[in-house]
């Protein structure tokens, strides 16, 4: 049975959670203004695959497991937070380097955002911990087959197109000129807020 009020409480929980900004709205905004929209939207595809594991976990019950399990929470969430650290620590150590060409991004530059949209999502402990609290706790305990994939393409859709949307807008020529004539000043501002979430992320 397909049950559209489970959906509609996660469509309510999930768009909130989507639109606070995290590591993830960072990761998007500064390929689409450093790179192309193509790489960008490559880093969405990365970010939304990840989401979509997340909110299966979800659903599935991860949050039982982190809960009867403490140290594979502690584990994950620890291995995330060095990962935004050493992600926010490049970002400040190449903040005064020039970008990639055009041809250069047109050659591998997809491919590689999309890698890194799915490690910076994947071990992203603000969306490891929405999905495990939040979105677990707005699921039903059971669901059938079609609600299930009725949640899934609920996530998918919204996912793609925030972030799709962030893409577009700092790809714009106004925007994108903007950030490259203060790139590093940004990719600093942008790589100390990746580094403070981290931080964060270990201390709280």
């Amino acid at each position: 049975m397909f049950d559209i009020h489970a959906i509609a409480v996660v469509l309510s929980v999930y768009v909130v959670g989507v639109i606070v900004p995290g590591p993830n709205f960072v990761a998007v905004a500064h390929k689409a203004a450093s790179t192309t929209v193509h790489e960008a939207l490559g880093t969405v595809a990365g970010i939304v695959l990840v989401n979509l594991f997340w909110a299966s976990c979800a659903i599935l019950g991860v949050g039982i497991v982190f809960a009867a399990f403490p140290w594979i929470a502690l584990a994950v969430k620890v291995a995330g937070a060095g990962y935004l650290v050493w992600f926010g620590g490049r970002l400040i150590w190449k903040a005064g380097a020039q970008g990639e060409t055009p041809m250069t991004a047109r050659l591998g530059g997809v491919r590689r955002a999309f890698r890194e949209g799915i490690a910076t999502n994947l071990v992203n402990p603000k969306s490891m911990a929405f999905f495990a609290a939040v979105f677990a706790a707005a699921a039903p305990a059971h669901v059938s087959v079609p609600t299930f994939l009725g949640m899934l393409g609920t996530v998918a859709v919204v996912a793609s197109s925030w972030y799709g949307a962030v893409a577009i807008l700092f790809a714009t020529p106004r925007v994108a000129h903007r950030y490259r004539r203060h790139k590093a000043s940004i990719d600093r501002a942008c790589g100390s807020i990746i580094v403070a979430l981290g931080l964060r992320q270990l201390v709280k």
